[in-house]
């Protein structure tokens, strides 16, 4: 009998590219309202993991399997980000309502629903006042908080983060630390986070999946 409250199952998953195999026989099951952190050096796997769930690296071997409330609902993805994409030339609420793309199917323009989804989410990262702004003169701190309302719009229920404070300093990373915080618990996201940071786990998350000679997981 199937869980109704498993988001994402990963079946004997074999995680590589080209020639090279980094991790074999993954097992994991996410559940509704889980945050998972997912750590490790670099190399081990982690972020391949990721683009291997949202389906863009394919596996070497076994399954992955997302619920179907999960794909209705839609994937919300934070990757890491380029020196080119810091410098994209567009208006900070043109880079938050793009993430409602998703939501277009055969229309050429954003639907007024779209339009106040984008606008709830600058709300809820505090950058609504930002909106005219160009998203490259914004901080490395503000920029990310764009691209977290970004995701936001392609998703209801499931973000999916690759390092979301890399390069932010002290300050700003707690800020976003909170913010991913406040979404799991008080919102209801399911987060999966790829981290450096060896304390992110025991402080924010419900589980820790650890790369290494092999695979870990922790409950806290």
């Amino acid at each position: 009998m199937s869980d109704g409250n498993v988001i994402l199952t990963c079946r004997d998953l074999s995680l590589g590219y080209e020639n090279i195999t980094l991790v074999t026989g993954l097992d994991l099951e996410v559940r509704k309202g889980e945050y998972w952190c997912i750590t490790g050096e670099n190399g081990t796997g982690k972020t391949t993991l990721m683009k291997t769930v949202l389906g863009l690296r394919p596996a070497l071997h076994g399954d992955v399997i997302w619920s179907d409330e999960a794909r209705k609902s839609g994937i919300g993805y934070l990757p890491q980000q380029t020196d080119v994409q810091r410098d994209f030339p567009a208006s900070v609420y043109e880079v938050v309502l793009s993430g409602c793309q998703g939501t277009l199917g055969f229309r050429p323009f954003y639907s007024k629903k779209a339009k106040e989804r984008a606008a709830l989410n600058m709300k809820r990262m505090d950058i609504y006042e930002l909106r005219r702004r160009c998203y490259r003169e914004l901080s490395g701190g503000q920029q990310q908080r764009v691209l977290l309302a970004r995701s936001l719009c392609a998703t209801g229920d499931v973000l999916i983060m690759d390092e979301p404070v890399a390069a932010l300093d002290p300050k700003v990373t707690e800020e976003m630390y909170e913010l991913i915080r406040k979404l799991n618990r008080e919102d209801k996201i399911t987060i999966i986070m790829v981290t450096h940071d060896p304390d992110a786990p025991s402080r924010f998350a419900t589980h820790e999946l650890r790369f290494g000679s092999e695979v870990t997981k922790h409950v806290y």
